[in-house]
C-alpha cells in the first residue's frame, strides 16, 4: 500500500512521456495523421486543462461575490475596497476613481463623506478626524478645467523624491539616524519597499547560462512560425507550441549539459531539470529588468514561449511549471536574516550614484572611495553563516544598479523640464518661440495655445519622469501580468499584423495611480486621461513597457545636443560663423530646436486617427515618435550631426 501513491505518479509520468512522444513526433502538416489514441489523449488534456481553468474562473468569482456581501467595493472599478462616498452620485469610489471621475466638469463641484468601517475607527474618532479627512479628499479631486489658468508648477522636487525612496537628482538621501528621526526612518520604509522591485545582479556562472539562453533566443524564430494565420485553430496551435517548446527546453538540455540532454531528448522527461529550466528563464527575466537596452529581440520571444509554456495544457503535458519568482534584493536579505542592512544610514553612500558633472577628479575619486568604504563596511556588519560577503555585496550593488538606471533615464527629462521652463513662459508668448498649435498645420492633430501647450508639454513630460521613477516596479508588474496564471491571450489582428491581445490589470491599476498622482501634484490636465492597455493600440504588458523605456532614447539626444550648442562654438569658429549666419547665434539655436520639438512631438501626430493617437496618454509618445522619424529633415539635423548623434536606439552618446 505504501508504494501505490509511488506507483500511480510512476504511471502518469509513463502516460505523460507517451502522449509527448506522440505529439512531437507527429507531422503538423496532417492533423489527420494524428492516432486515435493520440487525438483521445490530447483532447483529454485539453478537457482537464479547460476545466481546471473554468474551475478556477468559477471559485474566483464566488471569492469576488463573497467580498462584495462582505465590504463595500468601488463602483467604478468592482476591484478595491470603496473609501469615498459621493452625496450627488450616491456612488461608494475609492479615492483613485473619485479623482478620475470627479476631476472636471460640474461633477468637480460634488461633496463626499469619507467611509470608516465600524472595526477601524470609532464613532468619536470618525467625527474628529472628519473634517481633516474632507480637506485632503477635496485637495485630492480639486482640478481645474481650464487650462489658461495652470501656473505650469510642477512638484518634481527632491521632497518627492524622498517620499518614493528615490535618489534625488542632486544626490542621494542620506539616512542618518533612523531611529531618532521621522524623516529618515519613513525613508528607511521607503527603501524596503524599493528593494522588493530590484532585481539581484547576475553572478558569473550565471551569466554563463545566460549567453547559452540569448544565443538560443537568437537562432529561435518561435513568435514568427507560431503567431501566424496558420496556427489559429486551437487544437493545431497547442500541439505547434508543444514541439516548439519542448525543442526549446531540449536545445537548453543539451547546450549546458549533453549527457543529461542526451537523456532529455530519448525520454522526453522535462520535469526532471524542472529547477534547471526555471532558473536560465528565470535569470534572462531578471537580467532584462536590470538591462532594458539589453535582449531588444530575444525578451519578445522568450516572454511569448513562457506565456504559452505556462498555459494549463502545456503545463500537464510537460509535468512541471517553467515560471519561477523574480529573484530580488529583498527576497536575499530576507532569507539571509539582513534586511536591517536597508534601514542602515550608510547604505545610501554605498549605492551613490558618482556624477562626473561638475567636479574635479579629486572630488570623483573622493566620492568612490566613500562608497567603497561604506559597502565594506555594511559587508562586514551584517556578514554571517546564512549571508556571504559576496552576496552582500552582489545586493549593494544591485541597488546601486538602479540608482544608476535612475541617473540615465530619469535625469534627462529633469533636465527637458528645466529647458522647458527654463526658455519658454506660459504667460509671455514671443513670435520666435510661440508653442502655439494648430489642427493640419504640419501634421499636427490638436489646436492649442501658446499657454495650453506649455503646459500639455509640461504634463508629459512630468508623467513620463513619474513613470521612469517607477519603471523597475512596472517591469515586475508587466512580468506578473503576462505569465499570470488563468490569463489567457487572444491572438488578433490590429491592423499591424497579429498579435497577442491580453489584458493587464496590475500594469493598469499602477499606471492609473501614477496618472492620479501627477495629476494632483500639477493641478489640472490638459487633454484625455485614457490608458490603452490590453487593446489593438497596447495589445498587451510587454507593448507597454517597451514603449516607454524608449523615453530615456528619446530625450537623451536631443538633450546632449541642446547641451553641447556652446561648447562646439566656442571649438571652431566655422561652427561659431555657420550658427550666427544659419540661426542667429547659440541661445536663439536652442530655442529654435527646443521649441520645434514642444510643438511637433506633442502635436497629437502619428496615426490615423484620433484613438490610436491624440491627446491620450499613449498618443503622447506616439508624436514623440514621429518627431523622431523626421528630424532628418529639419533645418538643424546638422547641429544634431556635429555634436555626435548616431540615432535614438540607446547608441548615442
Amino acid at each position: 500500500m505504501a508504494s501505490s501513491p509511488e506507483a500511480g505518479e510512476r504511471l502518469a509520468r509513463i502516460s505523460r512521456m507517451r502522449t509527448l512522444s506522440a505529439l512531437l513526433d507527429d507531422d503538423l502538416d496532417d492533423e489527420e495523421q494524428l492516432p486515435e489514441e493520440c487525438r483521445a489523449l490530447f483532447a483529454h488534456v485539453t478537457a482537464a486543462a479547460s476545466k481546471d481553468s473554468k474551475d478556477s474562473v468559477d471559485e474566483d468569482a464566488a471569492q469576488l461575490e463573497q467580498a462584495r456581501r462582505n465590504e463595500f467595493l468601488c463602483v467604478e472599478c468592482q476591484a478595491h475596497e470603496a473609501e469615498l462616498f459621493c452625496e450627488q452620485c450616491h456612488d461608494y469610489f475609492c479615492e483613485l476613481c473619485c479623482g478620475g471621475q470627479h476631476r472636471k466638469g460640474n461633477r468637480r463641484k460634488h461633496t463626499f463623506q469619507p467611509r470608516f468601517p465600524a472595526s477601524k475607527a470609532s464613532p468619536a474618532a470618525v467625527e474628529a478626524t472628519n473634517d481633516v479627512e474632507m480637506e485632503v479628499t477635496r485637495d485630492a479631486v480639486d482640478y481645474d478645467s481650464d487650462e489658461d489658468e495652470l501656473d505650469g508648477d510642477t512638484s518634481s522636487s527632491e521632497d518627492e523624491d524622498l517620499d518614493r525612496g528615490y535618489p534625488s537628482s542632486l544626490g542621494p538621501a542620506r539616512l542618518t539616524d533612523g531611529n531618532t528621526s521621522v524623516a529618515s526612518a519613513e525613508a528607511a520604509a521607503k527603501m524596503l519597499d524599493r528593494a522588493k522591485y530590484i532585481p539581484v545582479r547576475l553572478t558569473y556562472e550565471e551569466r554563463k547560462l545566460l549567453r547559452a539562453l540569448e544565443a538560443a533566443l537568437c537562432v529561435s524564430s518561435y513568435t514568427d512560425k507560431l503567431d501566424t494565420p496558420k496556427f489559429l485553430p486551437a487544437a493545431k496551435r497547442v500541439r505547434a507550441q508543444l514541439q516548439d517548446v519542448c525543442g526549446f527546453l531540449s536545445a537548453l538540455a543539451v547546450a549546458s549539459d549533453y549527457k543529461a540532454g542526451q537523456e532529455v531528448l530519448d525520454e522526453k522527461n522535462f520535469a526532471e531539470s524542472a529547477e534547471f529550466f526555471q532558473e536560465i528563464f528565470e535569470l534572462g527575466r531578471r537580467y532584462k529588468i536590470m538591462n532594458p537596452e539589453k535582449m531588444r529581440g530575444e525578451y519578445g520571444k522568450l516572454m511569448y514561449l513562457l506565456q504559452d509554456a505556462v498555459s494549463p495544457e502545456l503545463q500537464e503535458l510537460l509535468g512541471f511549471s517553467c515560471l519561477q519568482k523574480i529573484r530580488t534584493v529583498y527576497d536575499v536579505l530576507e532569507a539571509g536574516g539582513a534586511l536591517d542592512m536597508l534601514r542602515d544610514g550608510r547604505i545610501e553612500t554605498a549605492t551613490v550614484v558618482v556624477a562626473p558633472e561638475g567636479k574635479t577628479r579629486f572630488q570623483i575619486q573622493r566620492e568612490i572611495k566613500q562608497k567603497e568604504q561604506a559597502i565594506r563596511a555594511l559587508s562586514d556588519k551584517y556578514e554571517s553563516r546564512r549571508l556571504t560577503r559576496d552576496s552582500l555585496q552582489q545586493c549593494l550593488y544591485s541597488i546601486a544598479d538602479n540608482n544608476y538606471h535612475l541617473y540615465f533615464e530619469r535625469d534627462p527629462i529633469d533636465r527637458m523640464i528645466k529647458l522647458l521652463t527654463t526658455h519658454f513662459n506660459p504667460d509671455d508668448e514671443k513670435e520666435d518661440s510661440s508653442l502655439a498649435i494648430i489642427s493640419g498645420n504640419d501634421g499636427a492633430r490638436l489646436s492649442h495655445s501658446h499657454s495650453r501647450q506649455y503646459n500639455y508639454v509640461l504634463q508629459s513630460l512630468t508623467l513620463w519622469r513619474e513613470i521612469a521613477h517607477d519603471m523597475f516596479r512596472l517591469w515586475c508588474l508587466t512580468d506578473e501580468d503576462l505569465l499570470a496564471d488563468g490569463t489567457r491571450y487572444e491572438l488578433t489582428d490590429t491592423g499591424q499584423g497579429l498579435h497577442r491581445i491580453q489584458p493587464a490589470p496590475r500594469v493598469s491599476r499602477a499606471m492609473h495611480v501614477i496618472l492620479h498622482s501627477t495629476q494632483r501634484s500639477l493641478d489640472s490636465w490638459v487633454g484625455s486621461s485614457v490608458i490603452h492597455l490590453g487593446d489593438k493600440n497596447v495589445p498587451n504588458a510587454l507593448m507597454f513597457i517597451d514603449k516607454y523605456t524608449q523615453v530615456g532614447h528619446i530625450l537623451r539626444p536631443i538633450v546632449k545636443a541642446i547641451d553641447s550648442i556652446e561648447s562646439i562654438c566656442e571649438s571652431s569658429k566655422a561652427i561659431q560663423g555657420y550658427v550666427d549666419t544659419t540661426f542667429g547665434g547659440a541661445p536663439k539655436l536652442k530655442r529654435t530646436i527646443l521649441a520645434d520639438f514642444f510643438r511637433e512631438a506633442f502635436d497629437g501626430s502619428g496615426a490615423d486617427n484620433f484613438f490610436e493617437a491624440g491627446s491620450c496618454i499613449d498618443g503622447r509618445l506616439t508624436s514623440a515618435w514621429n518627431w523622431c522619424s523626421n528630424l532628418h529633415k529639419k533645418q538643424f539635423f546638422p547641429i544634431f550631426k556635429i555634436t555626435g548623434f548616431v540615432g535614438f536606439d540607446g547608441k548615442f552618446g
